[in-house]
């Protein structure tokens, strides 16, 4: 695995009408991204031998992922499921790229879907989502009560405002009105962020991510294979992890998370640097976290985050175009999944809205955060 940069390559993905649906399932949205994925790359369903999957949050299987291939027509010589919460959609392409330089399998599904914004008829049992002895008893169990820490750990430390992350808020939703696939379209200020109730101080709801119905996919598989594919593939330069802590009890830093040394190894492994970013799709949760991100991943000092995404640096046209479909704050909050397609089609350079288009996009990174601030993972992707 030392020398895989560019070896392997994203050559179909799909993605879901995101929002409000009701009359879908966890199932029929996984299969409904499958399918959309597999018509992008021209294939059928025989033709590809593995799957990765996330569990889904209300109903626990063992092997989802076997479950979900062969209800798609897939016959998997390699497939199973990832839990690293918002970390999970790159975990997948990252372990699709393995299984394959294994010689496992040569042609991965990876895909993701929630069911989140509208009631799943499915029945099941949730997915736990605190320590049962340490947070849960105690009322800290939802993702804005920890990132809630990390943001007021953030102002204390760098003198960061409310109203700064206000600009990561309204930077994202400009973007996502140019997306037809976003939940989200109508422009905001700093002034609406600004009045806008508070969640869990310091976060305001225009801080916080949606809760969405939808999915995406994307297929892999070796460079050698892409030139089979209709559609004009996108490398894999650099994949990384790091995740430093599992509960927030145990972290050593809320202002330095696992961004930092996960991307690290993607650079390396790419043998690229920040400055040779084209766009970011940075997970973002919570205002905060992206901020928190631009700054592991090296495109600004520690503490800076405040100044960098002002004055139009994270806008297209801007110095790093950041979620350029809108991200989990505007478009829908799948995971992170939707990161990645729109690094596809921006790599691509001719499958999103013109005016949403970042100019000679050659390479990006992607970003994802899950837990407790503690799990990460890092994509780097290049047009060929």
């Amino acid at each position: 695995m030392s020398n895989i940069s560019g070896k392997y390559c994203i050559v179909g993905i799909g993605e879901t009408v995101v929002g409000k649906r009701p009359d879908a399932t966890t199932n029929s949205l996984h299969l409904e991204a499958i399918k959309a994925c597999l018509d992008d790359a021209g294939i059928k369903s025989s033709q590809v031998d593995g799957l990765l999957t996330n569990q889904p949050l209300n109903d626990s299987h063992r092997s989802y992922a076997v479950k979900l291939a062969h209800m798609a027509g897939i016959d998997p010589l390699f497939a199973t499921d990832l839990a690293l919460g918002g970390a999970t959609p790159i975990a997948m392409v990252e372990h699709a790229v393995m299984a394959i330089d294994a010689g496992m399998a040569n042609t991965v599904v990876c895909v993701h879907a929630r069911k989140r914004s509208t009631p799943d008829p499915t029945p099941g049992y949730p997915i736990r989502r605190g320590d049962e002895h340490w947070e849960e008893p105690w009322g800290h169990f939802a993702a804005a009560g920890g990132h809630a820490f990390a943001a007021q750990r953030h102002m204390y430390e760098f003198g960061t405002t409310s109203e700064d992350l206000a600009h990561v808020a309204v930077s994202t939703r400009k973007h996502a009105s140019l997306n037809k696939n976003a939940t989200m379209r109508k422009p905001i200020t700093i002034e609406d962020h600004q009045m806008s109730r508070m969640i869990v101080a310091p976060l305001r709801l225009l801080d916080c991510s949606l809760e969405s119905d939808g999915g995406g996919a994307v297929l892999v598989t070796s460079a050698e294979r892409a030139r089979d594919f209709p559609k004009k593939p996108v490398a894999i330069l650099g994949m990384g992890q790091h995740h430093p802590h599992f509960s927030l009890l145990d972290a050593p830093t809320l202002t330095t998370l696992g961004g930092k040394k996960s991307s690290e190894t993607a650079y390396k492994m790419a043998g690229l640097k920040p400055k040779d970013m084209h766009f970011a799709q940075i997970y973002d949760c919570f205002t905060i976290t992206a901020m928190i991100t631009l700054e592991d991943y090296g495109f600004c000092k520690k503490g800076e985050g405040k100044d960098f995404v002002k004055d139009g640096r994270i806008t297209i046209g801007g110095q790093l175009p950041l979620n350029t479909h809108g991200g989990l704050l505007s478009q829908a909050h799948l995971e992170g999944q939707l990161h990645i397609t729109e690094a596809v089609k921006q790599l691509r350079g001719n499958e999103v809205e013109a005016e949403r288009q970042v100019t000679n996009a050659k390479v990006g990174i992607v970003s994802g955060h899950g837990g407790s601030l503690a799990m990460h993972a890092t994509l780097i992707l290049g047009a060929l």
